[in-house]
């Protein structure tokens, strides 16, 4: 039986996993947006579709490149506590 205690747990390294997942991800949004922010200020060019594209193309190649780290941390917190949780093992 799942006690209180142990499902807080488990959703707490949930979310710490999501949050490890999401991390690459978000700071290269972050950092390509105030730079293209920083470039328009300077350069006063207002367009929507300078700030789109950039931070797409960004965020595709980090999730490229980071993909295997995603994988293997979702396959670690699915395997060390999801799985015994299913089998009915103690941690």
């Amino acid at each position: 039986m799942l006690n209180d205690g142990l499902f807080f747990d488990t959703l707490r390294q949930g979310l710490w996993s999501a949050v490890l997942i999401s991390l690459p991800i978000l700071t290269v949004a972050l950092a390509t947006g105030l730079s293209i922010g920083l470039i328009q200020a300077l350069t006063s060019i207002q367009e929507m579709t300078l700030t789109f594209v950039p931070k797409l193309a960004a965020i595709v190649l980090v999730f490229w490149v980071s993909m295997s780290f995603m994988t293997e941390t979702l396959v670690a917190f699915f395997d060390g506590n999801i799985l015994p949780l299913i089998e009915g093992l103690p941690r």
